[in-house]
Order: structure tokens, then C-alpha cells, then sequence
């Protein structure tokens, strides 16, 4: 996922590829999963927040009540969310449309999209301040699994699909729930097909050195580990609640705190 404001929650044309609303490839995936053992050590090396000894593995109390703020962080990005459920199995959260959001963005101004695939990876990159657009996602983050689970919604309240976010398992310190990109994702649509994406950027970041072959290895094996239990196996953050979920209403939208990372975000990101 190069961005996390870009999805693909719209349908893709018939045919094996496709081409995501974010621009990245798209490829049908059919027949069986080809599930391997992961070796979640090697990926750890991509962690940026959250490897520290006074974090604590996701899954282990003290848990969030439902309506706390709980800062889900993307290595240096943040969104402001609020906790539906928190408990041995998991963190299901509700990121509100229109929340204000600390991204990474090229230094130049341009979106991450329209810089060239072979230099996405190297080019320089700086805090910024966005807000999450089009209608709010319940996000679901499984104990112990290196994937999160999006529900998008089309405007009109269907059910447009669920995102397979790969991600590193999540570590929890103070209210903060941190994680990072993987690269590669799964897109589930409303039909029940099942679509790799990103695949051309995972094979970027190799390219490029942002990440080894070893690595890129080890993300490919958690898609076929989450293809085969989410997926196929059906497991909780796929059950119909969440497709259906909504918000109480006397929920506002979170703020983000005042802190360095946010001013310095605040002192970066160019006027819209």
C-alpha cells in the first residue's frame, strides 16, 4: 500500500488484472492458497515505532473501553481512531470520515502516485497532515496477525469490499497501537473475488533496496497465510457485523494530539 489514502473500493473489469483506483496492479487470484510458515522475525526489521522494550504484543490487557481514541500508527504516520472492541482477540476501530491524519508524503509536493514505480521507494519523503476521505472504515486488527482488515463502504452504506491490509503484528503502548506497511495487500470486493495488490511495488521496493529479497519473500508468504485463514477459513474479522457496524451517534471525530511529530507535520504540509 503506497498510500493509505488510495484504494481500490471500486469494482475491477472482467479479466485476471486490473488496474486499482490508486493505480497499482491488480491480478485475480484463483484456485487454492499455498500457505508456508512465516518467519515474522525477519519482517520485525521494517519496524520503526513499537519495537521497544516497554511495548507489549496486541492481545494483553490493560484493553481500551469502546469510544477511547486510540492512536493506530503506520510507522510515522498516525490516525486518530476511535475503539469499537479491544480484547485478547484483537482491536476493531472506527477511522471517521474526515479525520485529520499525519501521512508521509515526497518532500517536492507530489502525491506518492504520481512519482515513477522505480522511484517511489527513494524518493525523499516528509510529514504531512491529510484527512481521510469518502465515508468511514471500520479497521480490524487480529492478535498476533500481520494483516489488518478494512470494510469499505460505498456511499450509499453497501458493502463495498474488504481491504486486506498486510502490516507487521501490532504492539501497544499508552493508547497507541503501532504497526507498518508491508506493501502488498489483498482486496476482497463484494462478489468474493480475491485480488493481489501491489505486487509491481513489492518488486519495486526489492529494486530499489527498500527492502531485501528475504523480505519480499516473507510478504508473499502472509498473503497466502491470510488468503488461506481469512479468507478461505472465513476467520471473525470477515463475520457480517462488520459489513453492517455503525458508529453511536454522539461519536465525534478524534483529534490529533499535540505533539512533535504532528506540529512538525503541521509545519510541512503545503496549503491545499
Amino acid at each position: 500500500m503506497s498510500d493509505l489514502s488510495d484504494h481500490a473500493t471500486t469494482p475491477p473489469p472482467d479479466g485476471d488484472t486490473a488496474v486499482s483506483d490508486s493505480g497499482s496492479t491488480m491480478q485475480l487470484l484463483t484456485g487454492g492458497s499455498v500457505r508456508r510458515p512465516v518467519d515474522l522475525a525477519v519482517l520485525e526489521e521494517h519496524r520503526l515505532v513499537g519495537g521497544d522494550e516497554d511495548w507489549s504484543d496486541a492481545g494483553t490487557g490493560p484493553f481500551l473501553e469502546p469510544g477511547q481514541v486510540v492512536l493506530w500508527r503506520y510507522g510515522h504516520g498516525t490516525d486518530p481512531m476511535r475503539v469499537v472492541r479491544d480484547d485478547e482477540r484483537g482491536l476493531v476501530a472506527w477511522l471517521a470520515e474526515g479525520t485529520e491524519q499525519v501521512g508521509m508524503a515526497p518532500v517536492d509536493g507530489r502525491a506518492l502516485r504520481d512519482v515513477p514505480l522505480a522511484e517511489r521507494f527513494g524518493v525523499p519523503r516528509g510529514p504531512v497532515l491529510r484527512r481521510w476521505s469518502g465515508s468511514g472504515v471500520v479497521r480490524i486488527a487480529p492478535t498476533g496477525r500481520p494483516w489488518s482488515v478494512w470494510v469499505f463502504r460505498e456511499d450509499d452504506g453497501a458493502h463495498a469490499g474488504h481491504y486486506v491490509n498486510l502490516e507487521l503484528t501490532h504492539r501497544r503502548r499508552d493508547g497507541v497501537s503501532a504497526t507498518r506497511d508491508l506493501v502488498l495487500d489483498l482486496w476482497l470486493d463484494a462478489a468474493g473475488d480475491l485480488w493481489l495488490k501491489d505486487a509491481d511495488e513489492l518488486d519495486a521496493a526489492v529494486g530499489s533496496g527498500h527492502c531485501s529479497p528475504e523480505v519480499a519473500a516473507e510478504v508473499r508468504a502472509v498473503a497466502e497465510w491470510a488468503r488461506e485463514e481469512l479468507v478461505e477459513g472465513g476467520a471473525w474479522p470477515l463475520d457480517e457485523e462488520w459489513t453492517s457496524w455503525q458508529p453511536p451517534a454522539d461519536w465525534t471525530v478524534p483529534s490529533l494530539p499535540d505533539s512533535d511529530e504532528v506540529r512538525r507535520a503541521r509545519a510541512t504540509t503545503l496549503p491545499s
